[in-house]
């Protein structure tokens, strides 16, 4: 009786546990590869982010940065794939470690905070937190998503 009691209280925590997970999108898998610069996405899950396709493919990134680039230049990354064809597209909140909306997202650039190739971009839900993030480490301005242009990811460089 005893070890049925131990077997049901551990069904119960395994049910609780992938319960409060369930809300939150599946992390990155050690296949992940940037397709902009070949690094292994789940080595950096503090900065990843991941393009999914209608089609449920996927593309996933070992940052912001390379999602953007990755994102305005779909010829060359992703021949065959559109915008029209994005199911969703999420990046990693600096503050939670949640994958969020990447198009409604604020960004801050020109902080102290390097991701792996560098400077980067750095997401948030909040605009909030991307305010208090930009005082606190230095940053130079927020943007949205739209406003993201090849321009502007040059200046990270």
């Amino acid at each position: 009786m005893k070890q049925f009691i131990t077997g049901i209280a551990l069904v119960l925590l395994a049910v609780a546990t992938v319960a409060a997970g369930a809300d939150k999108p599946a992390r990155f898998s050690p296949q992940d590869k940037c397709p902009v610069c070949g690094m292994f996405v789940a080595k950096y899950p503090d900065f990843a982010a991941r393009i999914v396709y209608r089609d449920g493919s996927h593309a996933a990134f070992d940052g912001t940065k390379d999602m953007f680039i990755y994102y305005l230049n779909l010829k060359k990354y992703a021949p065959g794939k559109s915008v029209s064809q994005i199911a969703s597209l999420s990046v990693t909140d600096y503050y939670s470690l949640d994958l969020v909306d990447g198009l409604s997202a604020w960004y801050v650039l020109g902080s102290d905070v390097l991701g792996p190739m560098g400077r980067e971009l750095i997401p948030f839900a909040r605009k909030a937190d991307a305010m208090e993030f930009k005082r606190d480490h230095r940053g130079t301005r927020i943007v949205r998503f739209r406003e993201v242009t090849a321009a502007l990811l040059r200046e990270l460089e």
